[in-house]
């Protein structure tokens, strides 16, 4: 079965920085992150076309987060700057194989999901 594992997850203060990392299983053609935080909806953040690297931004983290990954090691990464309290949340690796729109928009389009890494951030 397909594997994704988020780590990197953390406690910071305002205005610190986390890197999270997500260990796929196999090829996807599009991955993202999501994230639901206390009493919330889960929300995308962040999504990347595996192939040919564009990406897309959840207008709240735009200029602030940046999706990476490294396809050699099957490996995505969020980079998380400026944090701000209201970033605290459960944060998601998610994946799908076929191809077709690759956005943080729309959360159906992801067939596999990990299983979560924490980030609080205080103020």
């Amino acid at each position: 079965q397909v594997q994704l594992v988020e780590s990197g997850g953390g406690s910071v203060q305002a205005g610190g920085s986390l890197r999270l990392s997500c260990v796929g299983s196999g090829y996807m053609y599009c991955m993202g992150w999501f994230r639901q935080g206390p009493g919330k909806e889960r929300e995308g953040v962040a999504a990347i076309y595996t192939a040919g690297g564009s990406t897309d931004y959840a207008d709240s983290v735009k200029g602030r987060f940046t999706i990476s990954q490294n396809n050699a090691k099957n490996t995505l990464f969020l980079q998380m700057n400026s944090l701000k309290a209201e970033d605290t949340a459960m944060y998601y690796c998610a994946a799908r194989r076929l191809p077709g729109p690759c956005t943080a928009a729309t959360e159906s389009l992801y067939n596999y999901w990990g299983q979560g890494t924490q980030v609080t951030v205080s103020s």
